[in-house]
Order: structure tokens, then sequence, then C-alpha cells
């Protein structure tokens, strides 16, 4: 079931906002947003939370200053996804600014699975021996790889922003600020943003022994644009500091001042950079690079970002475009499968989603997880083929159902039953033994039936109610647009009762309307929809530009109808 509600919002609070200058729609949007000051609306760096506010930050300053000095070896352990991966080239490049001799591994997801491990350590002190190993975007959960590596007499900083577990790894530093005593104030740093913060100290350190003043240092916001990637593409909350980060980049990508690995996977994914917003990121330019993770080895992706070669960066955009063309295909076949395991589902008797399949790919499990969870509007987890009769599994979680924190109940009501898990609210991994999966299914559901209220399986699209029709202009929607929108900041939504004038089925796939409104008609697209609809119909949409031969005009993108 799909149902359309209004947002509400403090109508004081939006006349404040209107008073301190802003747009009146933009001010009804913000306050039902929760902002409560034009403040929390600046996007310029110095309203960034101060390095020094993250808990051992100056820590990690100290150490890696050090390190240089000493002209040790340092090596970063990244992770597979695409946080991981700008993570990693945030890393590097900022790091040999600041005058670091520093390498890295990813290790590949299918031969090592995720974090650093004992393995890992070992296939890094044999292939770089470094000195220090540094990880992005994991290291919390890696308690046995970091006292691996502290045999081997290699220190470990930990930068990560995972959820911890009961004890914490004893690395010589860790950062991050979902640990224990952090009082930073955005615990929805990326792993990205994590690694940034660690450089804005590192720099200040350094200023401070006189390696550089604030004249000549390096330009760190030139990192900018993988932040921003790395931050919108790992789906993080985008609370008013990481918006800042996500403004910073696409400010950059829209003035040209971009990598030469992202400006080629805008270009291969058809997207124009000035035009660069929060959806490419999250749409086009992401998915291309995270398919290297999931079907072959992120180091090509890692290479992408890092290489100043436009010429190379091209190369590997398109070899990086048609891994994520296979990626598409395989989910297709994944989903298609998935959807005849659950030919006899009853949404009324179930409360969570969980599919195993032997003929199904690793790397691609969690966009099928999503999908499901997508359409059946349920907690979702998707099990493929490990090694020696294990099982990987991917989960998505929807609104009020936190995922790893479920996987925590059932592995403490059945201690033997998770051989390991980790993960954050609406996404988590973990790995049972293929014998155990249907204990594992009744488990779960279990911890589902007894946390979900049925009003909480059906999906409401919330949406800022009627839009006044002075608002259905071009103009309006480059104000929309100029805005970063994205996780727990929810780009508008509209809606309101229209005439429908006509409706015809585009490419047996998606429905094509025109709808009227006091006279005035409007173009209107349903993706992924065939349904019929009577002349009086309730929709909510969103606002779109849609250039059409050199001429652009409003069209809504439908995201429900019901009839009114």
């Amino acid at each position: 079931m799909t149902r359309i509600s209004t947002r509400p919002y403090a109508f004081r609070q939006a006349e404040l906002l209107k008073q301190s200058g802003l747009h009146p729609v933009l001010a009804r949007l913000f306050a039902a947003r929760g902002i409560v000051s034009a403040d929390e609306l600046l996007t310029d760096l110095p309203a960034l939370i101060p390095p020094n506010r993250l808990l051992n930050n100056e820590k990690a300053a100290n150490f890696l200053a050090d390190a240089i000095t000493a002209k040790k070896k340092l090596v970063i352990v990244a992770d597979y996804d695409c946080d991981g991966a700008t993570a990693c080239a945030v890393g590097l490049r900022g790091l040999r600014m600041l005058g670091a001799e520093v390498d890295y591994i990813v290790p590949n997801r299918f031969e090592y699975g995720y974090g650093l491990t004992p393995e890992i350590v070992e296939l890094t002190a044999r292939e770089k021996s470094p000195d220090i190993i540094v990880t992005v975007d994991n290291g919390i959960a890696s308690i046995d790889g970091v006292a691996a590596a502290n045999a081997r007499g290699i220190q470990v900083l930990v930068t990560d922003h995972h959820l911890p577990a009961d004890t914490l790894p004893q690395a010589s530093v860790i950062v991050n600020p979902n640990q224990p005593f952090c009082d930073f104030s955005s615990k929805n740093l990326a792993g990205v943003g994590v690694m940034f913060y660690v450089l804005l100290a590192l720099r200040a350190e350094l200023r401070k022994r006189g390696a550089f003043d604030q004249q000549n240092q390096p330009k760190l916001d030139t990192l900018l644009d993988l932040v921003a990637l790395g931050t919108v593409a790992d789906v993080v909350k985008l609370d008013p500091n990481n918006r800042i980060l996500v403004a910073q980049g696409l400010k950059r990508m829209r003035a040209g001042r971009m990598h030469a690995g992202i400006a080629a996977l805008f270009r291969v994914a058809g997207r124009e950079p000035r035009l660069a917003s929060p959806f490419d990121l999250g749409f086009a330019v992401g998915p291309r690079l995270n398919a290297a993770g999931r079907l072959a080895d992120m180091a090509l992706g890692i290479e992408c970002l890092t290489t100043d070669d436009e010429v190379r960066a091209w190369q590997i955009a398109q070899e990086l475009n048609s891994i994520n063309a296979d990626r598409k295909d395989i989910e297709r076949e994944m989903q298609d499968v998935a959807l005849l395991h659950l030919d006899d589902f009853q949404a009324q008797d179930t409360h969570t989603i969980t599919v195993f399949d032997e003929s199904w790919h690793q790397g691609v499990i969690g966009i099928v997880a999503s999908r499901l969870k997508d359409k059946f509007f349920r907690p979702t987890i998707t099990f493929a083929p490990g090694d020696e009769g294990l099982i990987k599994g991917s989960g998505r979680s929807i609104p009020g159902f936190h995922l790893r924190d479920a996987l925590d109940l059932v592995s403490k009501h059945a201690p033997s039953l998770i051989q390991k898990f980790g993960g954050h609210a609406m996404a988590a991994g973990l790995t049972i033994r293929a014998d155990d999966f249907a204990a594992f299914q009744s488990a779960f559901e279990a911890v589902g039936k007894s946390w979900l209220r049925q009003e909480q399986l059906e999906r409401i699209i919330e949406t800022d109610g009627v839009l006044e029709d002075a608002y259905y202009t071009t103009d309006f929607i480059e104000l929309l647009d100029s805005q970063v929108w994205g996780q727990g900041f929810a780009p508008p939504i509209f809606c309101d009762e229209f005439k429908l004038v006509s409706q015809r089925i585009l490419k047996e796939r998606h429905l094509k309307m025109v709808l009227e409104k006091n006279g005035v008609r409007y173009d209107a697209i349903w993706f992924g929809h065939t349904e019929s609809f009577g002349e009086r119909i309730r929709v909510a949409f969103r606002l779109d530009a849609n250039e059409y031969n050199g001429v652009t005009k409003v069209q809504l993108l439908v995201e429900h109808v019901e009839q009114a």
C-alpha cells in the first residue's frame, strides 16, 4: 500500500526564514525539514564544524606529522565502494600534497571480504612493506586485523564512520565521529568526509610546525569534488555540515574545476558538469564507480580518481561504463529470479524479506535487495554463495527499522547463527552458513514482527503539499536545483489535484500524461508504471525542466497517482 501525505511545518518558523530574505516557498520547504535559522543553510567553508572538534583528530594529525618527518611509509587500506574509493583518492592526493610517502591497497571483496582482516595485513606487509596502515571507510570493527598489524610492528590509524561494536580495535589512533565519547555534532560524515577532516587537522599541525604558512599551504579544497561524490553516493544524511561539503564540491564541478576522472565519468554518463546535482552523483557518476567494486576490482575506480591524465581517465571511465552495463544486465536477471522466489509472497503475513539463490553474484545482491525493498517496502536481505558452505548477505531497510541493530539482536538470541555482520541503520552485510538460511530467515522475521507495526509497512510519500500556480516555471526549478537536497534532506515533492486530459504508454514501460490545472496544461511522466486512471487524479510530483529541440518546458515527474 502506498499513500500520499503532506509534510507538516511550523508556520512561524517559515515566516522567520522568509523575513531573513528567503524565497517564500523555500522558507516553507526548509521549515518542513527542521531548519530553524538561516545560518543552517550556509554553505561556505568557514561554516564547517572545526576539525579539532572531532575526537582524536589532533592526535591523528600529530601522529601523521611525525610520520612525515620520519619519512615513514604509509599504506591506505581502502574499501571497495564509492565512499571507500573517494576516501582513498582523497587520502592519497591529500597526504602527498602534505609531504607523505603513501601508497594504497584495495582488497578484492570476493577474496578477502570487508575491512582490515589479518589476511589483508599479511598481503599489505608482503606487497607494500608499510610502517603505518591507514584505513579509510573501514577498520572500526577490525579487531583481529589491527592485532595482526601490531604483531608485525605496523602501526594503524583507523579512519571510519561505521558504528562500532562494544570493543574497539587496539589501533594507534581511531578517528570516527560514531566512536564512544566523540561529541562531534555531525555523526553523519561519510568515510571520505572523515579522511578530509583528518587532512584539515594534519595541515593545521604542519602549519604550526612551520612547514608552510597560511599563504603557501597546500589547497585541500581542490579535493572537495571527491568528498561530495563519496558523501552523496554513500547515502549518508545531508545534515548542515555534509551539505557544506557537497555544495562546495558541486560548485567546483559546475565551474569545471574537477579532477580528470570525475569529468570523464560525467561525460561517459552523458551528464553536464555545469548542471551537476546530487542526483547526478548518486545515480550517474557513483554507480559507474561502484560497478568496479561490485564486479571487478575497485583499483580501477581509484586509478580513475587519482590520475591527472585526461586520456587515461577517459579510457578508464569507458571501461567502468561497460562494467556498469554488465552490472545492470546481471541485476535485471537476478531481480527476475528474486520475483520468482517471491511468487507467493503474502504482504499481510510478512514483515521482512530474505532470499537466496545459488546462481547469484555477490557483488550485485545489495542493489537487488534495494530494488526488492522499494517494491515490497519491507527490510530485505538477499544472499549469494560464498566460500566453503557460507553465503553472504546484503540488506537494505525501511525507516524505523535499524538493520544493524536487528542483526545484532538475532546474533544475541542465536549466537552461532551469524558468522559476522556490520553496517548501519539502512544497510548492512552479513555472512551465515548456507545450512542456516531457513533458521536465519525465521529469526530475522521474528525481529521484524516484534519491531514493526502494520502502519510502518505502508509506503508513505511525503509531499510538500500544493505548489502555487505562479511557481510552475523554469526559473523556480533553477532556484530549487541550486539547493543541496538528498538523504535526510528530501528533495521537494509537491501534490495537487489535476484533470487528466490524456494518457498513453511509452515503450511499454512508462505512463505519459497531459494534466490540467486552472486552465494550464502540463506534460507529466510516471516512470515504470502503466496503470490507467479516471478523469480526476491526485498526483505527487517533482518539477523538472525538460529540454527538447532547444526549448525548455516544465514537466512533472510523477512519484505517485491516486484517483481523486
